[in-house]
This record gives C-alpha cells, sequence and structure tokens, in this order.
C-alpha cells in the first residue's frame, strides 16, 4: 500500500506478488477494493497493481474540477508504473476503469502488454450520444453534490469502496465519467496488443459496446460471463478469474 503525487495529489494504490505487470482500474464509484478476489488469485503468479481514482476510496479529493479529466487519470496510472519501477503492464479496468485502460494504450501503446476491457464501452462517434450520456454524468454529480453519499447505488463494488465523503465523486463525474471527444472509439482498429473483452451476460446495456469493440479491435478474444451484472468480477469470481487467468495465461509475457 502506497501513495503517488502528482501536483500536490496524493493517489493511492496497491502492489501484490511477483510476476508479469498487470494493472487493474476500478469502474465510477468503486474503488481499488473490487479487485479482492482477483489479487488473491492473481498474485502467486503475476505482480498485480490496484489503484484508487482520484476522488475515489484512499486518494485525494481535490477541490480544482480540472484535476480529474481522463489525462489526469491516465498520468496517474504511468506514475505508479513508474513508482513500481515497471515500464510494461497488462492494463485492465471495468467500466470507467476500461476507458482509463483504452484512453493510458492511446497515451502509451509501448507501455501496454495487453488489454483487458470489462463491463466498459469505448465511447461515442454521434454528438448525440455522447450528449445524451453527459447529461446523466451532470445529474448523477449533482445528486452527489445534493445527497452525499446516499446518492450511491446499493451495487456490491460501490458498497465496499470506502469513500470519505461524496465531493470527488461530483467531480469525477463531471470530469472522468464525461466524454469530450472520441478518441477512444477511433483509436480501436488502431489496438495491437493482445486483447480481452468481457461483459455480464445480464449488463445488457453494455452488450452493444463489447460486440462493437470484439468487432473493432483486431484478434480481440470476447467471453460473457453466465449471470453476471456489470461488476462481473463481484457476481461471478470464479468464473470471472477463470477467464481472467486464461487470457494472462496464453500471453507472451
Amino acid at each position: 500500500m502506497a501513495y503517488i503525487v502528482r501536483d500536490g495529489v496524493k493517489v493511492y494504490f496497491e502492489d501484490h506478488g511477483d510476476g508479469p505487470a498487470v494493472l487493474l482500474s476500478h469502474g465510477f464509484s468503486a474503488s481499488s477494493t473490487m479487485w479482492r478476489d482477483q489479487i488473491a488469485t492473481l498474485r502467486d503468479r503475476y505482480r498485480v497493481m490496484t489503484w484508487d481514482m482520484r476522488g475515489h476510496g484512499q486518494s485525494d479529493y481535490p477541490d480544482d474540477p480540472a484535476a480529474y479529466s481522463e489525462d489526469e487519470s491516465v498520468a496517474d496510472m504511468a506514475a505508479i508504473l513508474d513508482a513500481c519501477g515497471l515500464r510494461r503492464a497488462v492494463i485492465g479496468g471495468l467500466s470507467l476503469g476500461g476507458c482509463a485502460a483504452l484512453a493510458f494504450h492511446l497515451a502509451h501503446p509501448g507501455r501496454t502488454s495487453a488489454l483487458m476491457l470489462f463491463d466498459t464501452g469505448p465511447g461515442f462517434k454521434k454528438d448525440a450520444a455522447r450528449d445524451a450520456w453527459n447529461e446523466t454524468a451532470q445529474a448523477q454529480a449533482g445528486r452527489f453534490e445534493t445527497d452525499g453519499l446516499a446518492a450511491l447505488s446499493g451495487s456490491a463494488a460501490v458498497t465496499i469502496a470506502g469513500h470519505r465523503d461524496a465531493t470527488g465523486l461530483a467531480h469525477a463525474a463531471r470530469g472522468m465519467l464525461a466524454q469530450f471527444d472520441d478518441r477512444l472509439i477511433q483509436s480501436l482498429p488502431t489496438i495491437a496488443v493482445p486483447t480481452l473483452v468481457l461483459v455480464g451476460s445480464e449488463d445488457v446495456k453494455f452488450h452493444p459496446a463489447t460486440d462493437y469493440m470484439a468487432g473493432k479491435i483486431p484478434g480481440a478474444r470476447k467471453v460473457i460471463i453466465d449471470d453476471a451484472g456489470h461488476s462481473a468480477n463481484i457476481d461471478q469470481p470464479a468464473a470471472f478469474n477463470d477467464a481472467m487467468h486464461g487470457f494472462l495465461d496464453g500471453l507472451a509475457l
């Protein structure tokens, strides 16, 4: 358990095990605690790093809205790898964390050994779809400002997140959950590293995005986890871990 500090902002991360490196990013309003089962199953063969995004869990909740952005998340991820003495890692994430993984690959393809994209999407090409998503993100931010942590959903990943308050989540909704361009979705055909695209069978809102990514990323492996929702790793940890191990163990790392 440690912190990196960038521009005065402390970002919490954990570093477990030895072997080929894997960096996992959590979903919006969750935290690194969501990866407990994955750490337990991977740490004997892999070096697993997890972290709390700005405004989440044990990281800082800066007051400046400009401190929350996709670019800041990517820079935090790179700084964690640097702090661990690593040049490259398998980059994985769920939901917002999957977007962060795609953004990291776009900025640092040479530091990405492979990608694991769980219950996530690559953003939108059409302005209207992006605007509708952003309206939802703005509404979530407003609820956090009005209701505090009571605005959180009751998902297992969120329940164990350990946030101190909701101020950071409001900023993160506006600056990190919101989408501002189509760079990620346009980057999919350029991905040249092995990629796992996974979704829960009950996470139906993310099935079209999963199918799209699997079709656009060259050689991508698609997996559907039965009887799992948006937090597939928590809903069905054994099946999720089997799929993840099957992917990682086949890589030449």
